[in-house]
C-alpha cells in the first residue's frame, strides 16, 4: 500500500517595509511641496536686502529740515561712489528722518550728510562724508547741525510760476503785469540815453575775447602746468601733513620756550629790583669799601710790576751762576786785567814742564 505525502509549495517571502519610506508619495504632494518652495524663494527675493549676510550693509539715519525731493531707492554716495540706497524718508515731528544703508563703508560718529542734485531733471542722491574717530551708532541719527538740504530749482520755478499767475483755488492775485510793463518801459527810457556807451563796451569785450582766443595755447599750457602742479601737491599730501604736524609741534615748543623766557625775564627784573634796593640801602658802606678795593688793586698792580722786573733782572745772574758751577764740583771764573798793563811781555824759550802720565803698571803711558 502506497502512502501519499502531501507536498505543498512554500509561499514567497514578503519584502520588509522601510519605516522611513513607509508610504508611497503621490505626485500631488510632490507638486505642492515644489510650488511652496518656489513661492518661498520668490518672496525672499523681495526681502533680500533685509538679510544680515547678503544685505546692503548697516542701516543709519539722518535728520533734515526738508526732504528736498529725496525718495526711497535713491543712491547713497561716499566721495562720489555709490555705497547703498535710501530705505525710507519719513516725517519725524518737525524734521524729516532719512533712513539709508551703507555697504562696506566706514561711517564715523561725526559724519555729515547732504542731499545733492544728481541730474538736471531733479533726481537726488544722499551724500555722506564720513568723519570722526569712532564708528557711528546706527540708533543715533545724524543731527540737523551736520546735515544740509539744498534748494530745489524745479520747486523754485514752480514757486515763481505760482507768484506770476493768479491762484484759482484761493483767488489770490499774482504779479500785476501792467505795473511790470510800466517798470520795463521806465528801465528802457533810462537806458536809452546811454546807448552810445554800449558800443565801446561791446568793442572792448570783443577785443578781450580775441585776446583770450589768441592766447589759447598759452592758457592750455598754463592749465596743463597747473594740473601737473596739482598732481605733485596731491602726491606730496602725506609730506604736507607731516610738515603741518611738525610745524604744530615747533610752535608748541616755541610757545613753551617763550613762556620760559618770560619767566626768566620776570625773575631777572625782580632780582635787579632787589639788587637796586640793596645798593641804595648800603650805599654809604659800599662807597668806601669800593674806594679801598680800588687802592688795593692799584697796590697789587705795582707789586706785580716789581715781581716782573725782579724775574727779568735775575735772568743774567742765573745764567752767570750756571756757567760758574755747571761743569763740576769747582768754580770756573775768568779774572781779566789782574796785571798792570805797563809790564813788558816775557819772552822765553824754555819748554814747559812735562808730567809723565803713568798707568796702573807703573810704566809711562804713550
Amino acid at each position: 500500500m502506497t502512502k501519499l505525502t502531501d507536498q505543498t509549495t512554500p509561499a514567497p517571502a514578503q519584502p520588509k517595509k522601510s519605516r522611513r519610506f513607509a508610504g508611497k508619495r503621490t505626485p500631488v504632494s510632490i507638486g505642492g511641496i515644489g510650488i511652496l518652495v518656489v513661492l518661498m524663494v520668490a518672496v525672499s527675493a523681495f526681502f533680500l536686502n533685509e538679510l544680515p549676510l547678503v544685505g546692503a550693509g548697516a542701516r543709519y539715519s539722518a535728520e533734515f529740515t526738508e526732504a528736498a525731493g529725496l525718495k526711497k531707492g535713491n543712491e547713497v554716495r561716499v566721495a562720489g561712489i555709490k555705497v547703498g540706497e535710501v530705505d525710507d524718508v519719513a516725517l519725524d515731528g518737525e524734521r524729516v528722518k532719512v533712513t539709508f544703508r551703507a555697504n562696506n563703508t566706514w561711517i564715523g560718529d561725526r559724519s555729515e550728510a547732504s542731499i545733492q542734485i544728481k541730474t538736471v531733471l531733479g533726481q537726488k542722491y544722499l551724500a555722506v562724508t564720513p568723519l570722526g574717530d569712532k564708528l557711528a551708532d546706527p540708533d543715533t541719527p545724524i543731527p540737523l547741525e551736520r546735515t544740509v538740504s539744498p534748494y530745489d530749482v524745479i520747486e523754485a520755478f514752480s514757486d515763481a510760476s505760482t507768484q506770476l499767475t493768479d491762484d484759482p483755488n484761493t483767488g489770490e492775485a499774482g504779479i500785476d503785469s501792467e505795473q511790470l510793463a510800466q517798470a520795463f518801459d521806465a528801465l528802457g527810457d533810462s537806458l536809452s540815453g546811454t546807448a552810445g556807451n554800449f558800443g565801446p563796451t561791446l568793442e572792448g569785450l570783443s577785443r578781450l575775447s580775441e585776446t583770450i582766443a589768441s592766447r589759447d595755447s598759452e592758457v592750455k599750457r598754463l592749465l596743463k602746468a597747473t594740473k601737473s602742479t596739482t598732481g605733485i601737491l596731491a602726491n606730496r599730501n602725506e609730506e604736507f601733513a607731516r610738515l603741518i604736524a611738525g610745524a604744530g609741534q615747533l610752535l608748541e615748543e616755541l610757545n613753551n620756550r617763550q613762556q620760559s623766557i618770560s619767566k626768566l625775564l620776570a625773575t631777572t627784573t625782580s632780582l635787579s629790583t632787589s639788587l637796586t634796593g640793596l645798593v641804595r640801602d648800603n650805599e654809604q658802606q659800599i662807597g668806601p669799601a669800593l674806594d679801598a678795593l680800588a687802592e688795593v688793586n692799584q697796590l697789587l698792580q705795582r707789586q706785580n710790576q716789581n715781581i716782573r722786573d725782579t724775574i727779568k733782572y735775575m735772568a743774567p745772574f742765573y745764567r752767570m751762576y750756571t756757567n760758574v758751577l755747571g761743569n763740576g764740583r769747582w768754580l770756573e771764573s775768568v779774572v781779566t786785567n789782574i796785571l798792570p798793563p805797563a809790564l813788558p811781555q816775557q819772552n822765553t824759550t824754555r819748554p814747559p814742564n812735562k808730567t809723565a802720565n803713568q798707568n796702573n803698571g807703573g810704566t809711562e803711558a804713550g
